[in-house]
Order: C-alpha cells, then structure tokens, then sequence
C-alpha cells in the first residue's frame, strides 16, 4: 500500500500541474450539476399548466416509470433522465484527461525510471496509476449528484421527480456503474497514452470508449430504448468482465521491461 500512495501522489503532484487538467476535473462536476437545475428551474411553472397532457407522447416505457406521478412530473423525469446519462459520462471523461497527461508527462520529464528502482511491483505500478486517475473521476461524480440532489431541494422539485433520480436504476448507475466506467476509461486511456508522445492525441483517441454510452444516450433521448433494471444489471456484469480482461492486459502493458524499452 505504500507504493501504490507513493505512486498516486506523485501522480497528482505531477498531473494537476496542468490547468487543462485541473480545470477540467474541478468545473466539469459543477456543470454537469447546473444543467439539468437550470432545466428543473425553467420548467416547472409551464409544465404544471399543461396537466396530465404533459406525458403525451413519451415513450410506453418510460411511463412504468410514472406510477404515481402527474403528467407534468413524469415529464420532468423524463427531461432528467436524459441529463443523468452526464453523471456516468463523468467518471469517463476525467480519467482520460488525467492518464493522458500523466504518461506522457513521464516521457518527457523521465521521471518514472527513478520510481522503477524502488522495488515496486507491476500491480502496483498498474494499481497506483489507476487510482491516480480513478478517485478524481469518482469523488466528483459523487460531488455532483450530491449538488444536484442540493439544488432540488433547494427548488422545491417534486417528491416524484426526486424519488426518479434516486431509484435504484440511477443509484446503481452512479455507485456501481460509475466506477467501472472509470476504470475501464482510465485502462484504456493509459494503454493509448503509453503509445503516443501528444497529450492531445492520447486524449482524441481515448474519447473512443466513451462513444458506446453516447449511443446509448442518444437511442434512449430518440425513445427507441428505455433505460430499465435489467439493462443496467446486464451494463454491471458487462462492465466488470470487460474490466478485469482489460486489468490482465494492463498487466502486460505495465511489466517493467516494456516501460523501460517501448515507453519512450
């Protein structure tokens, strides 16, 4: 455990240098947070006008969803379930920035083969430079649901449209999911930046794993597929198999010989 702290300080010492970096992992919580307040906030007043016409038109599955709402709630709902898709970007999108910069900092300031002489182990080495990328992306998406569940209160939202973003879909999504998410985002981003010298490059590339859950995004914001507990329950399973594959793999790509002879 020693190692791996050693290697997550040295890590943030030397990632959070970068203002991208930084910028990105401190305002990118709070934005996410705003948005859908902002969405709460602008409709409330035009959609109680409308009654129960207001679920017109939204997708059959969704409406399981409303047992017990108004028409103007279930809405609501709605609306923010398109925005909690960002609490699971999230946890993908910081990772990437943070390993990005990390291994090509270590490139070109060569400042990993010091910590290779201490007797560090390749899990360890993996294990540090993951957590290094990993409890950023966490910590704030826990903070920003957490402002966002703040900022309803504050307004006043619906008990319904409360109870919707803390059911068990979203809370598994956001405390289960999430994490995965990031690991899985941090693996992949390490992997690619261990193979470019451009921070700007390893990022663009990186982006990729985040496309699947844009699809899904776009299919459930398109209504041609609603998020329910059994989708999210088979995403879990799929998340942590395609994690631990990508651990062995990383395993591989973190063994000492390679960092000293192909990291370069």
């Amino acid at each position: 455990m020693k190692h791996i702290r050693t290697i997550i300080n040295k890590e943030w010492a030397e990632v959070f240098k970068n203002r991208t970096v930084l910028y990105t992992t401190l305002l990118l919580p709070l934005i996410f947070a705003i948005l859908p307040l902002i969405m709460l906030k602008s409709t409330a007043g035009s959609l109680s006008d409308m009654g129960g016409a207001a679920a017109t038109g939204l997708p059959e599955g969704f409406l399981k969803s409303c047992q017990g709402m108004t028409g103007s709630d279930c809405l609501q709902a709605y609306l923010v379930s398109q925005f909690m898709f960002m609490f699971m970007l999230m946890p993908m999108i910081i990772p990437i920035n943070i390993a990005a910069y990390s291994i090509v900092g270590e490139k070109t300031t060569r400042s990993l083969e010091p910590l290779l002489a201490t007797p560090i182990t390749t899990v360890e080495l993996l294990a540090g430079k993951c957590l290094a990328a990993v409890l950023p992306a966490v910590g704030a998406t826990y903070l920003s649901i957490g402002v966002f569940n703040l900022g309803m209160f504050l307004l006043k939202t619906s008990s319904g449209v409360i109870a919707y973003v803390n059911s068990t879909i979203w809370l598994l999504a956001i405390f289960v999911l999430g994490p995965l998410l990031a690991l899985i985002s941090a693996l992949f981003a390490l992997y690619i930046s261990s193979r470019v010298t451009d921070p700007r490059v390893a990022e663009q590339v990186s982006s990729v794993v985040i496309v699947p859950l844009m699809g899904i995004m776009l299919a459930q914001m398109a209504g041609i597929v609603t998020l329910n507990l059994t989708m999210m329950l088979i995403s879990i399973v799929s998340a942590a198999a395609l994690s631990f594959a990508m651990l062995h793999l990383g395993s591989a790509v973190f063994e000492r010989e390679n960092i000293l002879t192909r990291w370069k």
